[in-house]
C-alpha cells in the first residue's frame, strides 16, 4: 500500500491540530518534514518528540511529533503523527508540507479500512469506530465500546465455528456415504441448529437497543387538557420551554426537544390535550397529537391526580377519556402511565388496576418531585428489547449487522425445517452454507468491495 495523510482533527479552528500519516514510507515522510529539537540521533519510536515542522520556505510551526513503527498500530502499519497548532491555515499547510513529501491525500475511512484489511480489526469493529465518534450519549458510547472491543464479533465466530463443525460432518457423510463415519444424528443435528437459532435472536433483540442510543427515542407527551404535560416537559428540560398556564388548550401544536436521560438520547413531544373540540386551530392541534402518538417509539401518558382523585385511581377502567384514547391509539407501544399532581391528590390504590401491568410513577411537574424516578423508568422501558426484557449489559448490533444476522436465522429456520422433512444432506448444506455466508458478513469475511466501500464511506476522512 501507498502512504496517505489526512487532518485527523476536527474542521475549524482549536488549540492543537493532528495531521496523521500511515504507510511504508510514514517515517521517511516525517523525517524529511520535522526536525526535533534535541536532534535526529535522540528521536525514539512511540515517544513524543518536540521540534519544529518545515516546509521549502522555512520553519512553518512548533510541533510534536511521534513515529510508530507497525505492526501494533492502529492501521497496522508504521504510523505517524504530527501535533501541531490548530488554526485552519497552520493545520492545512502541515498536511500540504506533508503531502508534498510523496504522501498521499486519505481518502474517507482509509486508515479504519487499512486496520480492517490487515486484520486490527473485524467489520464490525470498524463500524463501531465511526458510532464512537458519532455518539450522541453514555450510552451509544458504553455499547460502541463493547462492539469496539470485539464482542459481537467474538459472539458471531463461535457461532460461525458451530454451524462449520455442523458442515464438515455433512460433507463427510456425502463423500462416503459407505463408510462408517462421525455423523449427528438427525436429532442431535436439530438440536445444534436451534441453539444457533436461539443465539441470533437473542442477538438481534439489541437491534432496536442500537436505534435508541444511535438516533434518539421519540416520546410523546400525551393526555387531557392541563394534565401537566408542559410542564413536566419543562421539568425534564430543566428549564422554561412550553407555555404553561391554566387555560385549558394552551398547547395548540407540537414541540420537540432533545433531553439527556440517564445517558439516553430522547426526542420529547409535547402535543396538544386531547379533547373534543369547536375551535379550529386547536382541532389541527389535537389532530397532530394522534399522529405524534401513532409514530412515536414510547408515550408517557400524563393523568390529571388533582381531577382524577382518590376514586380514578380505584375505578376499574380507565377514567379518563383522553387517557383511553391515547392508549387506544399508542395499540401496543411501550406506554409509561405518569400521575402527576401528586401534591394534591397521592392515591392509596397505586398502580391503579385498569393499568394492566404498565409502568407507572406518581410525580409532581410543578415541583419536580418523582421526576428522576419517572426518567429512570423511561430509560428501562426504552431499552427493553422485543421480548419485553429489561436492558443489560448486551450487544446492540447496528442496521446493517441486524439485517445480515436476520437473513442468518431466516436460512437457519429453513434448514429446521428441511430437517423436519427428512431432507438429505445435499439438501441441508446449501442452506448451512447460506447462513454461514450471512454471518461472515458481520464480521467481513468475504465481504465484496461494494460492501466495504458504502460501510467505510460514511467515515471522515482522518479515521
Amino acid at each position: 500500500m501507498d502512504t496517505i495523510a489526512a487532518i485527523a482533527t476536527p474542521r475549524g479552528a482549536g488549540g492543537v491540530g493532528i495531521v496523521r500519516i500511515s504507510g511504508p514510507d510514514a517515517g521517511a515522510v516525517l523525517a524529511a518534514v520535522f526536525r526535533p529539537a534535541s536532534g535526529i540521533a535522540a528521536f525514539r519510536p512511540w515517544v513524543l518528540h518536540h521540534g519544529m515542522v518545515v516546509d521549502a520556505d522555512g520553519p512553518l510551526d512548533d510541533v510534536l511529533a511521534v513515529f510508530m513503527p507497525g505492526p501494533r498500530t492502529f492501521t497496522g502499519e508504521d504510523t505517524a503523527e504530527i501535533h501541531c497548532h490548530g488554526g485552519v491555515f497552520l493545520v492545512q499547510a502541515v498536511l500540504e508540507t506533508v503531502l508534498r513529501q510523496g504522501a498521499r491525500a486519505a481518502e474517507r475511512g482509509e486508515f479504519s479500512r487499512r486496520a480492517f484489511l490487515n486484520g486490527r480489526m473485524d467489520l464490525s469493529q470498524a463500524e463501531a469506530v465511526a458510532e464512537l465518534i458519532a455518539a450522541p450519549s453514555r450510552e451509544a458510547v458504553r455499547y460502541g465500546l463493547n462492539r469496539l472491543e470485539g464482542e459481537l464479533g467474538r459472539r458471531v465466530t463461535e457461532l460461525r465455528s458451530r454451524l462449520d463443525r455442523l458442515r464438515m460432518q455433512m460433507c463427510l457423510a456425502v463423500d462416503f456415504p459407505d463408510e462408517e463415519v462421525e455423523c449427528l444424528p438427525p436429532e442431535e443435528f436439530a438440536a445444534v441448529t436451534q441453539e444457533t437459532a436461539d443465539a441470533l435472536a437473542a442477538l438481534l433483540t439489541g437491534c432496536r437497543r442500537a436505534a435508541v442510543m444511535q438516533e434518539g427515542a421519540p416520546v410523546v407527551l400525551a393526555g387531557g387538557v392541563n394534565a401537566g404535560k408542559s410542564s413536566l416537559m419543562n421539568a425534564l428540560l430543566g428549564r422554561s420551554r412550553a407555555l404553561v398556564t391554566d387555560v385549558p388548550g394552551t398547547t395548540r401544536d407540537f414541540l420537540e426537544e432533545y433531553v439527556d436521560v440517564d445517558g439516553l438520547p430522547v426526542r420529547l413531544v409535547d402535543t396538544a390535550g386531547l379533547r373534543e373540540s369547536g375551535e379550529a386551530v386547536e382541532r389541527l392541534g389535537i389532530e397532530r397529537s394522534r399522529e405524534k402518538v401513532a409514530q412515536a417509539d414510547a408515550v408517557l401518558l400524563l393523568l390529571d391526580g388533582a381531577r382524577l382523585g382518590e376514586a380514578g385511581a380505584a375505578a376499574g377502567s380507565c377514567p379518563d377519556p383522553a387517557a383511553a384514547e391515547a392508549l387506544a391509539l399508542a395499540g401496543d407501544l411501550p406506554v409509561l402511565l405518569v400521575w402527576n399532581k401528586m401534591d394534591v391528590c397521592r392515591p392509596s390504590c397505586f398502580p391503579p388496576a385498569w393499568a394492566q401491568g404498565r409502568p407507572c410513577v406518581m410525580i409532581c411537574a410543578l415541583t419536580g418531585e418523582g421526576v428522576d424516578e419517572l426518567a429512570a423508568a423511561l430509560r428501562e422501558l426504552l431499552l427493553r428489547d422485543a421480548a419485553n426484557r429489561p436492558p443489560e449489559d448486551g450487544l446492540a448490533p447496528n442496521a446493517r449487522q441486524a439485517l445480515a444476522l436476520e437473513r442468518a436465522l431466516e436460512e437457519i429456520k429453513a434448514l429446521q425445517g428441511d430437517i423436519r422433512a427428512g431432507r438429505s444432506y445435499d439438501c441441508l448444506s446449501v442452506r448451512l452454507d447460506t447462513a454461514l455466508l450471512h454471518l461472515a458478513d458481520v464480521t467481513g469475511v468475504d465481504t465484496p468491495d461494494e460492501v466495504l466501500n458504502k460501510v467505510f464511506s460514511s467515515f471522515c476522512i482522518g479515521k
